[in-house]
Formats: structure tokens, sequence, C-alpha cells
């Protein structure tokens, strides 16, 4: 391993080795989908979720999308990382004071730890779709924080350490719809409820059209030797409609809204029958990365066709030398 990954040991991280005839630098879990259609009772379709290892095991904050078509969040557990059992409720959102604070809906939750606290960080509802934010210590009790920011903005992606003492965060602004309008920006804050010191971190575009649209943040960034690893989605417009897929980029470690690489080319885009048909079909939309130091390995979690969960996997070296053999800053 060339590329050190500076993060935590995950032991029973899900892997399988790279099959000897793919040529991409990602590839799929021969057993995808790892959810299925109607996981349980509540939910049609469980996708878009973040998974964080726990207790030596595997927990995360999932986007349950109920027979009416709500969204909701529930905390699931998984003793491999691959097979999971669902809490039949939702995710009892309480304020500081222990009021209730129950969103009217919820999707997308990316799940980062920092200094001991994991954070839920998840699109929710306040006159049109904004940032919700809340915390646990053991995801049994939740304590619901002020939302990020005012409508529109989705795609809130906290970093796993703060940066020159603060908390940092990704997101992209937009409008209440499918808008060419979606760059990455970045906030800072001192104390996870007021946030400023913004900055344009990168914009949709380049010579590819894969990301032509629009493009938001994916999974916590991964810290390394090399900088900070950032996945992220690409949108493109088609004659049939909206494709999502992968893209990495290298931001700077000090001052991350600066791009030292960027992936030219997708690194995953929709192929397989549970990507391109579904709910909304090619999809792939990644929420997840666990990332092994000792390894090197990257476990990458996404949703598929807005209706499954998919599995994933990359290697630190592998992905750090793409993003800069076949870079594309713009």
């Amino acid at each position: 391993m060339t590329v050190k990954i500076i993060g935590q040991s995950i032991p029973n991280l899900p892997w399988q080795d790279k099959p000897a005839n793919e040529q991409g630098v990602v590839w799929r879990y021969t057993k995808n989908p790892v959810i299925d259609w109607n996981p349980f009772k509540a939910a049609a379709r469980v996708y878009n979720s973040a998974v964080v290892p726990f207790n030596g095991e595997f927990v995360g904050v999932f986007r349950c999308d109920y027979k009416n078509g709500r969204p909701h969040l529930h905390v699931g557990h998984s003793k491999d990382g691959l097979d999971w059992t669902f809490n039949e409720e939702p995710i009892d959102w309480r304020d500081k004071e222990g009021n209730p604070f129950v969103p009217s809906y919820a999707y997308d939750p990316r799940v980062v730890c920092v200094e001991g606290t994991y954070y839920v960080i998840w699109c929710t509802d306040d006159h049109g779709a904004t940032l919700g934010v809340g915390m646990t210590k053991d995801f049994k009790k939740f304590t619901r924080l002020e939302n990020a920011f005012v409508p529109f903005n989705r795609n809130g992606v906290l970093f796993p350490r703060k940066i020159n003492g603060q908390f940092v965060m990704l997101n992209r602004p937009s409008d209440s719809g499918h808008t060419p309008f979606g760059d990455i920006f970045l906030s800072h804050s001192n104390d996870m409820e007021y946030w400023g010191k913004h900055r344009h971190v990168m914009g949709k575009g380049g010579n590819g059209w894969w990301q032509g649209t629009k493009i938001g943040g994916g999974p916590a960034p991964i810290e390394t030797s090399e900088g900070w690893l950032l996945i992220y989605h690409g949108v493109s417009g088609t004659c049939n409609g909206f494709v999502y897929s992968l893209g990495a980029a290298l931001l700077d470690i000090d001052e991350p809204w600066k791009v030292k690489y960027r992936t030219r080319d997708y690194i995953l885009t929709p192929e397989k029958d549970y990507e391109t048909r579904g709910f909304v079909p090619n999809v792939c939309f990644p929420c997840t990365a666990l990332a092994d130091a000792d390894t090197g390995r990257i476990a990458i979690y996404y949703g598929a066709a807005d209706t499954y969960s998919a599995l994933a996997f990359t290697t630190v070296d592998d992905l750090v030398n793409e993003i800069k053999t076949n870079s594309e800053v713009f």
C-alpha cells in the first residue's frame, strides 16, 4: 500500500477481491443488491443510506421509503455489513430539551463520527428541502439540532474530523427540483448549529457529459496521505431522463475547498439490472465509504435505482492512482 489511509482499522470490512476480468477501478459485490424490495414491514424500499462500524459490528441510518411513498429514517444493525435487520419504528428525534422534533420526511442520510459523537446529516423539510442535523452516541437516543441552512440545500456531508478547529460540511445548494444549478460548496461551524465561511469546492461540467447537469457530495471524505479522498455523484441529462454516476476527487488536506485532482471519467455508472431498472432507473448514489487503514480496502455502499442498496469495492491505491492519472480539474 503506497497511499496511507489516516483512520481506523476495520478488520471485518465487507470485501470481495477484484475479479480477474474486471477493468474498472471499482467493482461490484457479486451478490448485489444487499437490500432488496420490502425488507421489513413498513418499508417498500431502503437505499441511499449510511453505515458505520460500531462495537465490532455495523450499524446504519437508513432511508426507508414507506408504502405511501414518504421517506423516513430507521436504524439498522448487521454483524457483517451485508445481512441487515431494521428497527420497525423510525428514529425518535428529540431536541436538546427532550421535546419531540420529528421531521415530516427524511432521506439520503450520511453518518460520521467526530470526537466520539455520531452526527447524522439528512435532507429534511423546512418549507422546502434543506439539511437536517442530529447526533447520537449509542444509536438509541437521537438529539436533533437546528437545520444547517435555509432551503434549498441537499447532500450534506460532514468531514470526519475538525479542520483548523472547526466542523466542516460539504453541501449542495439548489432549488426545489432537478435544476442545472448544482455545485458542491463547503461551510464551517464551531458548534454544528451556526454555519458560515462558505467556499465553492467544485462544479458540474468538464469535457465529458457524465457530470454535466449537477454534482453532489457522497460519503464522508476519507483522510489519506494524498489529501481528502472524496467520492461524489455526477448527473447527466439524457433523452430518457437523468443518469447518476460516481466520480472521485482529491482535496487539499488543510484547505479542502481546493481541488487537487478529479476524475475525468466516472468510476461507476448504472449498468446492472438493479441499477438500470427500479423506482427511478439509472441511478448509482453513494452515501457510505468504509475504509480500512490497515489494508487500504474501501467498501462503498450506494443506492441503486432508488430501490436497492448495493455494495462496491476499491482500494485506496487504485482509486488515488486513477484520480491522479486521469484527472480533469476545471
